[in-house]
């Protein structure tokens, strides 16, 4: 991972050291904020399209121990079996079928896939010139006054994922004013507030109903039900949300 961290930008926060969701949720805010225009995009069913061949390219060009790369290898060929993609590319040989997919859950398949999309985030800050933009995995976005200039960007941008074998998704890839609010990692950043996304606040409130049943069927002692608590509401934190945490627990009896 050191040899690699160096290469990564600033503004890809998955799965590193002192990154986070949080962080990125301010950096987020901060570029919305500023700028007139968001292109914010989803890469589609990511980590079923990595590409064993291209993530082992690049793996290569900082790795050079043989016995380091047989274990790289061994772990790339052995992943477990993903769901069927169905993606055709220029230059595709109908009967030749490529290897891809990692598994989600995994550590490595977290940290390859930082590495698949360094030379992306580079290409958008470097070679666009885009400097307000923030990745998290396979969720990105790029902020800028000029909305023709993320309208360019954003041809530029397929091009350079179909080398890469990837493609935006369709419907949650989108160009639009930044007044208008954008959804990122749980909460929706409005010009004035930050809320919780309706459907993450369906899920925690279903989540703090289970745990009513399991403190109160004795499946689990009060210290776990404090934690799980505390953690969600650090979490809200983040958000505008204390008249929003006042209802919540105004009803929430243990």
């Amino acid at each position: 991972m050191p040899i690699f961290e160096r290469t990564f930008i600033a503004d890809s926060y998955a799965n590193r050291w002192g990154f986070g969701t949080h962080r990125a949720l301010r950096r987020f805010t901060q570029y919305a904020r500023s700028k007139r225009y968001i292109l914010q995009c989803d890469i589609q069913k990511y980590f079923p399209s990595i590409d064993h061949a291209i993530l082992k390219s690049l793996l290569r060009r900082k790795i050079k121990c043989p016995q380091t790369l047989w274990l790289i290898d061994t772990i790339i060929d052995n992943s477990n079996k993903q769901e069927p993609m169905i993606a055709h590319f220029p230059g595709d040989d109908a009967a030749h079928q490529r290897r891809r997919g990692l598994p989600i859950g995994n550590l490595t398949s977290q940290f390859f896939a930082n590495v698949y999309l360094n030379g992306f985030d580079h290409f958008i800050k470097e070679q666009l010139k885009i400097v307000p933009y923030v990745r998290y995995v396979d969720d990105y976005a790029l902020f800028s006054d000029n909305e023709a200039q993320l309208k360019q960007a954003k041809k530029a941008i397929e091009d350079y994922l179909a080398k890469l074998r990837l493609k935006n998704h369709p419907i949650k890839s989108q160009l639009f004013a930044t007044k208008q609010g954008a959804n990122f990692l749980g909460f929706r950043i409005l010009p004035d507030r930050i809320r919780v996304r309706t459907e993450n606040l369906r899920r925690a409130k279903r989540r703090l109903r289970n745990l009513q049943a399991d403190y109160a069927n004795k499946k689990i002692p009060l210290r776990k039900v404090s934690q799980s608590i505390r953690s969600w509401v650090a979490h809200l934190e983040h958000g505008d949300t204390w008249r929003l945490r006042e209802q919540i627990f105004a009803t929430l009896i243990f």
